[in-house]
């Protein structure tokens, strides 16, 4: 039984891989799209491509912000980009739907994505009227998670109070922030290799492989 949580206010959603499950597979068309672009931008084979995409994302937070501080890329080239991708992989989601329906307070996208992305998304998945806003790498200066800027901008833009909002993520290192603020951390368990948790556990409070079941247990007023 996953456990209760009170005093929330405020419910914030990474957005790919962790409304939708993995195993759909919807990533791997914007990895694809992004292996491209590096290719095509700088001249190098995929495999090489690759390589330094995924450079980036380990020390930048995302591609993107590599390929702006070191190649001047413009963002909204990028994103048009990789995100031009088929959503159909995403399965409509009635009962996700229903259980954020259920939740008290207020539900905030935290995404390094774009907003039309996150919009597509949220549709196919039916829950786009039950989200008041989505914050986007364009929100957050792209400056992405797990940069600490982030957070502190995402909580004043919201007039978010941290000590009273849950952050839900399937990669482990973008909750560091979150609990260094004194917010609530469930991190969406995943085998895929970037949601490593093993040198971030004191940053996850709580851990869950389903998410729908998780949030039906705080479907009741959680509020003290």
């Amino acid at each position: 039984m996953p456990p209760r949580l009170f005093g929330i206010e405020t419910w914030v959603f990474d957005l790919d891989n962790t409304l939708y499950s993995p195993d759909c597979d919807l990533f791997s068309q914007i990895d694809v799209k992004m292996s491209g672009f590096v290719a095509d931008l700088l001249g190098l084979d995929l495999i090489d491509a690759r390589k330094l995409q995924k450079q980036y994302f380990l020390t930048y937070g995302t591609t993107l912000r590599g390929l702006m501080d070191n190649h001047g890329v413009r963002p909204e080239d990028f994103l048009d980009h990789v995100h031009d991708i088929d959503v159909s992989p995403v399965p409509p989601d009635p009962h996700l739907a229903e259980a954020l329906a259920a939740l008290p307070g207020r539900k905030l996208v935290f995404t390094n994505g774009s907003v039309p992305h996150a919009e597509r998304v949220m549709k196919r998945l039916g829950i786009d009227h039950l989200m008041e806003d989505v914050f986007d790498i364009a929100a957050a200066d792209y400056h992405p998670k797990p940069a600490a800027i982030t957070y502190d901008r995402f909580l004043s833009h919201y007039g978010v109070e941290a000590k009273k909002a849950v952050m839900f993520e399937d990669m482990a290192r973008n909750l560091v922030p979150a609990a260094a603020l004194g917010m609530t951390t469930v991190w969406l368990k995943t085998a895929y290799q970037w949601g490593h948790v093993d040198h971030v556990k004191a940053a996850v409070h709580h851990e869950t492989e389903d998410l729908v079941d998780f949030l039906r247990a705080q479907s009741e007023n959680v509020r003290d």
